[in-house]
């Protein structure tokens, strides 16, 4: 496993093989996401809630991906 920074500081990359590279998120999106895999694993809320609701921040939090912002988008609106 290879850590570099990425182009923001406040971003850290991983390398995994097999997977490729992997950027961590912000201090307040990790702790979103650890949260909500932490209720799915106590049972508090249902997996299938678990992964729409983090695809769902997903979506909203891409800046760096339009067409994936836009998708977020239209399928909200839908």
């Amino acid at each position: 496993m290879v850590v570099k920074p990425a182009e923001d500081e406040h971003l850290r990359q991983f390398t995994l093989p097999m997977v490729g590279t992997i950027t961590v998120p912000e201090g307040p999106h990790l702790a979103f996401y650890v949260v909500l895999v932490s209720m799915g694993a106590l049972g508090v809320v249902e997996w299938p809630v678990v992964a729409i609701v983090g695809v769902g921040h997903l979506l909203a939090s891409q800046t760096r991906f339009p067409r994936l912002q836009q998708a977020g988008e239209a399928v909200q609106s839908a």
